[in-house]
């Protein structure tokens, strides 16, 4: 089965930069997306195959996520625990039958860590419910988490300390969900590739120096790991601040 993960910065600008003929190209079972910036209603497109499913912010043109998949769900939820995680649209849950998928666009921290205190409070009650799951079935919980986790996963760890990102707190969350069941798909294959990151800075022609931060993930249950074929950083498509993450995963034994 393959997944595709991709913050898009917009659906509705990604539409004229290519969107459609990536979805061709990469062939995918189901492709996420995050920060699509709509309401269902703004946008119509033609996507023959695939069902869709959109979590859209209360706020106009903000956040906001969505799942296209050709394998009809056996059950699809939108945000997860209290009411303060419900009005941003930032998480889609699919269930199938051998495991849940989460699309999540995990809450930036902001400009002095203004958010900081809200993202702490995200990052415990996700993983719980990201645990409570686990108990049932497998997780791939994939999506733009926000952080960069290690050094090796920025170009500029040492000036973007206690950046939003990549402060102790963040990266201190993603170390905590690690150690509860759950591992990084990308590092599980790639421990030490180096200069392979999924966001860049529109500024100082960051993208062309390759001076990036990997903050897109496909974290997943680690009984999962033995089904792990393929994870990767499509960095060569634009269309997006970010570039889309892939994980394939091998068909359950029966």
């Amino acid at each position: 089965m393959k997944l595709v993960s991709w913050n898009v910065n917009g659906l509705r600008a990604c539409l004229n930069k290519g969107f459609l003929d990536f979805v061709a190209l990469a062939d995918a079972d189901v492709i996420c997306l995050q920060e699509t910036k709509l309401q269902p209603h703004q946008v119509s497109f033609e996507l023959p195959g695939y069902r869709m499913y959109f979590n859209s912010a209360d706020k106009a043109g903000y956040s906001g996520t969505a799942v296209l998949t050709r394998k009809e769900p056996l059950n699809v939820t939108y945000d997860f625990g209290d009411d303060e995680h419900r009005h941003e649209g930032r998480v889609i849950t699919a269930e199938y039958e051998d495991f849940y998928l989460v699309c999540c666009y995990t809450p930036n921290s902001q400009d002095e860590l203004r958010r900081l205190p809200y993202r702490m409070r995200w990052e415990d009650d996700l993983r719980e419910y990201l645990c409570g799951l686990d108990q049932t079935k497998p997780v791939v919980y994939c999506g733009d988490l926000n952080v960069a986790h290690e050094e090796i996963d920025l170009k500029n760890p040492k000036t973007n300390h206690f950046n939003p990102g990549f402060s102790d707190e963040e990266r201190g969350k993603m170390t905590q969900l690690l150690s509860s069941g759950f591992l990084d798909s990308f590092r599980t294959l790639y421990p030490d590739k180096t200069d392979a990151y999924s966001w860049w800075s529109y500024r100082a022609q960051s993208r062309a120096r390759n001076v990036g931060w990997r903050i897109d993930y496909f974290i997943v249950s680690e009984r999962l790991r033995s089904r792990i074929e393929n994870a990767d950083i499509l960095a060569e498509v634009m269309g997006s601040d970010h570039c889309p993450v892939l994980l394939e995963l091998k068909e359950e034994e029966k």
